[in-house]
């Protein structure tokens, strides 16, 4: 068998077009388009061309957005500063803190500067606390995009056995909440660095989702046949003659498509998702401070 491909930027494309209604519905009674704000600091280039393409991505769906780009020489107390300033702008409603920042700043405090409401990002300990009590204001995007994935492509996650390959704060550990769920009731197993035998647990996956961060650790022969694979997993490993990024997921693409029945690509898989998440969002907390659920 070859593995149906996850088009991301279909579903994603399609999200931003509910959005953008959301938003368009929003407005209509004169209120202002929900506002989506960034701190960028230091000068790592994917985190620039990560924010650009979040502002675009907000503008096309009518949302308005600030980006504050400082230098990397920026003290931790001008970063928090400014996070204090937008957090406590009336007219902000989403807020995030674009990682990684230089080394010198504490990403832990930066990131806890931001009120729970505006929390867009999902990444302060109140969000991660309501998130395991299930009751989340937001939930990062990346682990919500992979949920919204499996709900669009009508992959059912009831009752099937799920891997998830990774234990970070960002992906693994929310992911793994989400599809334990009673919404996706799966039976979800969550497999790291300190799994003895890697292989023979993602090989009981019915839907393997693989948050590692090293580029094809997850081989052909560690997949069961027909299992649905999605690759969040994004590393570069070398640039093209014109400059560009070359990615490689967690999986050996090639070799999983023809034992898998769908996968996800890298790039064009859950990436895209992840921005479109991130509108979701904003908009459901400028509901929240407008007093609507």
């Amino acid at each position: 068998m070859t593995a149906r491909i996850i088009d991301g930027r279909a579903i994603a494309d399609a999200v931003q077009a509910d959005v953008a209604r959301d938003v368009a519905a929003f407005t209509a009674s004169g209120r202002p388009a929900p506002k989506l704000a960034v701190v960028l600091v230091g000068d790592d280039p994917a985190s620039h061309v990560y924010v650009n393409m979040k502002e675009r991505a907000a503008a096309s769906v009518g949302m308005r957005s600030e980006a504050v780009r400082m230098p990397g020489s920026t003290s931790l107390e001008e970063v928090l500063a400014q996070v204090a300033r937008l957090d406590q702008d009336p007219d902000v409603n989403g807020l995030f803190v674009q990682l990684p920042l230089p080394d010198h700043i504490d990403a832990n405090v930066v990131t806890e500067a931001v009120s729970p409401v505006k929390d867009v990002d999902g990444l302060t300990t109140m969000s991660l606390g309501l998130l395991v009590q299930g009751k989340p204001l937001h939930v990062a995007a990346t682990p919500s995009g992979v949920v919204e994935m499996l709900r669009r492509e009508g992959i059912e996650t009831g009752g099937a056995n799920v891997v998830v390959v990774g234990r970070s704060l960002l992906v693994g550990r929310p992911v793994s909440l989400l599809l334990s769920d009673r919404t996706s009731n799966a039976t979800v197993t969550m497999a790291h660095t300190g799994t003895k035998d890697l292989g023979a647990v993602t090989r009981q996956a019915d839907i393997l989702v693989t948050a590692m961060g090293q580029p094809k650790i997850v081989t052909a022969d560690m997949v069961k046949p027909g299992a649905v694979v999605i690759d969040v997993g994004t590393t570069k490993v070398g640039t093209t003659k014109k400059g560009n990024a070359i990615l490689s997921g967690d999986v050996d693409y090639e070799a999983a498509r023809e034992v898998a029945s769908a996968i996800t690509p890298v790039p064009g898989g859950v990436g895209p998702m992840t921005v479109a998440m991130l509108l979701v969002n904003t908009v459901r907390a400028a509901k929240a401070m407008a007093g609507e659920r």
